[in-house]
């Protein structure tokens, strides 16, 4: 169990910094060196001030990072984003005195890992999460230990997997579904909006959910079977949707003999922060 006598929990974004005590910080992930490291001081230096004057107190930071990522090490490697402190260290960027301990991990390895440990991957040997967003991630858990590479990203990953004209990703994340609904007469600027459309009855926003669900079901069904996963989770916020895909990939997935269940994550706010919380205490 965690010894750390007080948490803060960060989930890093591409323009926030979620933080555990309800704030989030703005960040630009394609600014400058002193944008970039500004963000990070300004999301962590209240809690380093505090630890500093503590002297008999244990403090610990666990903090959801994308990837590319050197998780154990806690060195950015993204050149897509945050390329201004590629091979830089968070804790020196963040101003994060020695006496504080920091934990890394996988934003989607982190939704999985609270999942797991709080919600609906409870109780499940074999689980699989899709994290549906601005991008598209995907991890695997096995008998309660996520499958990573050696620098701690998920060890399978479907985002780039080829698919028609271009990639997966081009067409199950955000870009993805606004590009389906625009090839059916629709236009819309966020995903949100597809699905307020496809709630009032709106055929080519229902048809883009489907189409959605049928490729994800498709393009995960022969990962699903060849790990015998038991439980497919889908998070992430395009995920808060999820009734609009389910009969897809109900239907779609059928034949994927070990899978029992597919749902959403039980808690789309809290799943990565029950992610980290977790890291402290194993």
């Amino acid at each position: 169990m965690t010894t750390v006598k007080k948490l803060l929990l960060l989930d890093v974004g591409g323009t926030f910094i979620k933080c555990s005590d309800s704030r989030e910080i703005p960040v630009d992930s394609n600014g400058s060196r002193e944008s970039v490291s500004a963000s990070f001081r300004d999301a962590v230096g209240g809690f380093c001030a505090e630890a500093l004057k503590d002297d008999a107190g244990s403090y610990g930071i666990a903090v959801a990072m994308p990837g590319p990522f050197d998780y154990g090490k806690g060195i950015f490697l993204m050149t897509h984003k945050y390329n201004s402190v590629y091979g830089e260290d968070f804790r020196k960027l963040a101003a994060v005195p020695e006496q504080v301990e920091i934990r890394y991990t996988h934003d989607v390895n982190g939704m999985l890992s609270g999942e797991m440990a709080y919600g609906h991957g409870r109780g499940w040997s074999r689980v699989a999460l899709v994290a549906l967003g601005t991008g598209l991630g995907f991890s695997v858990s096995i008998d309660g230990q996520i499958l990573e590479k050696p620098t701690g990203s998920p060890l399978v990953s479907i985002f780039s997997r080829p698919f028609r004209d271009g990639i997966l990703e081009d067409y199950v994340s955000k870009r993805g579904f606004l590009s389906l609904y625009a090839a059916k007469g629709g236009k819309a600027g966020t995903v949100k909006e597809i699905a307020e459309y496809a709630a009032a009855g709106d055929a080519a926003a229902i048809g883009t959910f489907r189409e959605a669900g049928e490729i994800l079901a498709a393009e995960t069904a022969p990962i699903l079977d060849e790990y015998g996963i038991e439980c497919l989770l889908l998070g992430g916020q395009i995920s808060r949707s999820f009734r609009l895909m389910g009969e897809a990939l109900n239907k779609g997935l059928g034949h994927v003999g070990s899978l029992k269940m597919i749902s959403p994550v039980s808690d789309f706010d809290n799943a990565t922060f029950n992610g980290l919380r977790s890291l402290y205490e194993k």
